[in-house]
């Protein structure tokens, strides 16, 4: 994730790719004003070579979106969703923060996220039906796996239902397996 979450973070970049100055950029823009986000995007890969990144910081700019950051807070980021997955994040983050105080909870990516230092540990995400998290080691992931077998568990991530009953057990082993690897 970038340090500054500006679309314009991209602009230096965009320029030096693709050889032209911003102005020129966002005459392309209006020339497609009225296209949709993904006729857009396709426009700027197919006819000048634009990355994904690039081409998304470009379209979403000039549909008025001047940055990626969602959320300045994980309270902030708690109000956005079902109450239900609220509790049930809070509780889980809890769990953590209570056992390990040094862990900083923030906002990466537009999730609420443990991390020590510049290395993340835990994070969660909601979706429509179920809450995601995700202990950011795949190997974490797999040692554990045969203690979530009613869980949906996938390389990367662990789906839990929106009103799960916190097993404190896992989670704190899951988090202590990945503190390790980082020290």
């Amino acid at each position: 994730m970038p340090k500054d979450p500006s679309r314009e973070a991209h602009f230096p970049a965009i320029e030096k790719r693709y050889g032209e100055k911003m102005s020129f950029w966002f005459k392309v823009m209006k020339e497609i004003k009225d296209e949709k986000y993904p006729q857009q995007i396709a426009y700027l890969r197919e006819n000048y070579g634009f990355s994904q990144a690039h081409a998304n910081a470009l379209v979403m700019y000039s549909r008025g979106s001047k940055t990626t950051k969602r959320h300045d807070t994980p309270a902030a980021y708690y109000k956005t969703i079902d109450p239900k997955q609220a509790k049930t994040m809070k509780a889980i983050f809890k769990v953590i923060t209570t056992k390990y105080p040094k862990l900083e909870h923030v906002i990466a990516w537009n999730q609420p996220m443990l991390r020590i230092g510049t290395a993340y540990i835990f994070g969660m995400s909601a979706a429509k039906n179920h809450l995601l998290f995700n202990p950011f080691s795949k190997d974490v992931i797999e040692d554990f796996r045969d203690q979530m077998p009613d869980l949906r568990v996938s390389k990367h991530t662990v789906a839990i239902p929106n009103d799960w009953q916190v097993d404190q057990k896992l989670i704190l082993k899951l988090v202590k397996a990945r503190m390790a690897e980082i020290k």
